[in-house]
């Protein structure tokens, strides 16, 4: 049995139901998890109990150490179990949440790869799908990982393939974005082993009217911020995918198929920017991260980011944030070391 702080229990169903159908849950905590994304997790398959009138599936909480783990908002959890081996049908889910690479640590890395290598069925929560690549699971594979990740990630795991999406369904490696992309991927789970109205039924007991497919993407939807005219939407994803070398007015309006003047004018009205103004916010938010959450110097950065004067970046920095690049080097997503 798990007990949150304040005394009340989250009930492992661990021999609850005995019928064969039932699936069963791993949920690992790491230390610094995201409270939000493993409860948004662990209640669409305790609704789906409820509406069913049966028990569908069953979980156990799980964390290094056996005993408990801590959460971003200092919650604690008591946990079911340590990293003991799983059952051959039991799904492996990691949840995670700030300061991933500091708090996962070798013995979750070994846990991981030797249950990989039984054929666990594994997956992962929030920035669960960091702790995924560390131990190699997710090379050549595509995932779903918070946006707030993504720069570092990228860095860190070329060979990994990251989509924008807010889960992704992987047959082997499920992922997904963090927060309600949680209750998306397991609505998508539940919709697959009981059908889509019966997940449709368990996401209107969660009040939740606005159920998201694994083709929908995070907040940086062009959609979402920009509206629908395509012209702009081309321009800003073309400087999106091209930061480190940067390209002009004149050229994303070529691409774009308009004149430099009518770019601008898009720009102005729906981004309230110009187009030199957007590109370098792009490229400075980039460069943030990156100096947040990796180890690279700030040169490497600035280069990264399309700087090619130290100075320069410097200069826009701290216009942009109002301290030096060099006054960020203390990570606050990620730690420095992956283990311990």
């Amino acid at each position: 049995m798990g007990r949150p702080l304040g005394g009340r229990p989250i009930v492992s169903q661990e021999g609850v139901c005995a019928v064969n159908s039932v699936e069963r849950f791993v949920f690992l905590l790491i230390e610094d998890f995201s409270h939000l994304a493993f409860a948004c997790a662990i209640e669409p398959l305790r609704i789906a109990n409820h509406v069913s009138g049966k028990t569908l599936y069953s979980w156990l909480l799980a964390s290094e150490n056996g005993r408990q783990a801590t959460c971003s908002n200092r919650s604690v959890i008591l946990v079911d179990r340590g990293l003991e081996p799983l059952e051959p049908d039991d799904h492996l889910f990691v949840v995670s949440g700030l300061n991933v690479r500091g708090s996962t640590t070798r013995p979750v890395i070994d846990y991981l790869r030797r249950e990989s290598r039984h054929g666990a069925r594994i997956g992962a929560i929030c920035s669960g799908a960091y702790v995924l690549a560390m131990a190699g699971l997710l090379d050549g594979k595509p995932c779903a990982l918070h946006w707030d990740y993504h720069d570092a990630f990228v860095e860190d795991f070329p060979d990994v393939t990251l989509r924008r999406s807010v889960f992704v369904a992987d047959k082997r490696v499920m992922t997904s974005s963090g927060g309600p992309a949680a209750s998306d991927m397991m609505l998508h789970l539940i919709a697959q082993e009981h059908g889509a109205d019966f997940a449709i039924e368990v996401a209107n007991q969660m009040v939740y009217n606005a159920v998201r497919s694994n083709e929908d993407v995070q907040r940086f939807s062009l959609n979402g911020r920009i509206g629908v005219n395509e012209k702009l939407k081309l321009a800003v994803r073309l400087m999106e995918q091209n930061l480190e070398m940067p390209l002009s007015t004149h050229e994303l309006a070529d691409a774009a198929g308009i004149s430099a003047r009518q770019l601008e004018r898009l720009f102005g009205k729906h981004l309230h920017a110009s187009p030199k103004q957007y590109y370098i916010e792009l490229r400075l938010n980039r460069a943030r991260n990156l100096l947040m959450q990796t180890d690279a110097s700030v040169t490497e950065v600035a280069l990264s980011c399309g700087f090619t004067s130290h100075a320069h970046f410097t200069r826009r920095y701290k216009q942009a944030y109002g301290v030096t690049p060099h006054t960020v080097r203390a990570p606050t997503l990620l730690s420095a070391s992956p283990h311990r």
